[in-house]
């Protein structure tokens, strides 16, 4: 393992975090096992340097997951396998997710850039639990979980329980997210991503709704701490051929109903609150057609 620091150095004292490179997945679970909080753990970078940029973190040491062998992979086989050091591109480009989860690769292919996406990881997008991204909401949508390792070994957590709000995660402090499993059988899926005229290319709200073994779940983001996901109410289309328009409609009215949306430079709670309504309607309207 190499060992650098970031910044300048002055009479023996540094002024930036050092910079852990494991060469091995065993040698970077004993890091973060031995740091715990201490560390920083490094994916594609893209979020925490953006934190860091704004002064919002500043990590006294940094754990690289970039030298790591094989945690960049997309695998099938009765589901979908995913490594945490997966670009978003990988994903978006992906024949294996485009044959059989075309909606997390629609998730994918419209994050931020092709520059952002060729950086930005998997395993990132979800430890970080950023609100306003993307994919969250179609793992969520998907029935994903998170696989996580420490040294108790390995456990499974559903998306919905491994995002427990903003910037929280189940990862404990001596754990690693090693990969995404995605159940299979998906008939068809839909990601939509409402913009405002913010300077940024961030979702305002977003909906993912999927078809899967007969079951529709629908997924809305970026409008609260985590992606929701009520599924007495996706229960109206169990066994239905198709979604009228009626359906489509009432579901969204009772997203819109039960969510509580905050408010921020995206939009306000109660715009959002209209926004969730027709977005999860268009959804809808749009897998009745896939």
């Amino acid at each position: 393992m190499a060992i650098d620091v970031i910044g300048d150095s002055t009479d023996g004292y540094t002024n930036g975090p050092a910079w852990l490179t494991p060469a091995s997945l065993d040698e970077a679970l004993g890091l973060r096992a031995e740091l715990e909080d201490d560390v920083t753990v490094v994916a594609g970078g893209t979020f925490v340097g953006i934190l860091m940029n704004i002064g919002f973190m500043a990590p006294s040491a940094m754990l690289s997951l970039r030298g790591v062998p094989r945690l960049s992979y997309i695998k099938s086989d009765e589901e979908l396998r995913i490594g945490p050091m997966t670009s978003h591109r990988a994903v978006e480009r992906s024949a294996i997710v485009r044959r059989g989860w075309p909606g997390l690769a629609q998730a994918f292919e419209v994050v931020a850039s092709p520059r952002v996406r060729n950086q930005a990881t998997v395993g990132g997008v979800l430890a970080d639990a950023d609100y306003a991204s993307d994919p969250p909401a179609m793992f969520l949508a998907l029935g994903a979980r998170a696989v996580l390792q420490g040294p108790a070994g390995q456990r499974e957590v559903p998306i919905e329980e491994f995002i427990l709000g903003y910037y929280q995660t189940a990862l404990a402090s001596d754990e690693l997210l090693v990969e995404v499993r995605v159940p299979g059988g998906v008939e068809a899926g839909v990601y939509r991503k409402f913009r405002t005229r913010s300077s940024e290319d961030r979702p305002c709200v977003s909906v993912a709704a999927v078809r899967r073994d007969g079951e529709l779940r629908v997924a809305v983001g970026a409008a609260t701490s985590s992606p929701q996901y009520f599924p007495d109410v996706c229960a109206a289309a169990i066994h239905r051929s198709r979604i009228e328009d009626e359906l489509a409609r009432e579901i969204g009215d009772e997203y819109a109903r039960r969510i509580d949306p905050i408010s921020d430079a995206r939009g306000s709670a109660e715009y959002r609150r209209r926004v969730i309504a027709v977005e999860v309607r268009r959804a809808l309207e749009e897998l009745a057609h896939a």
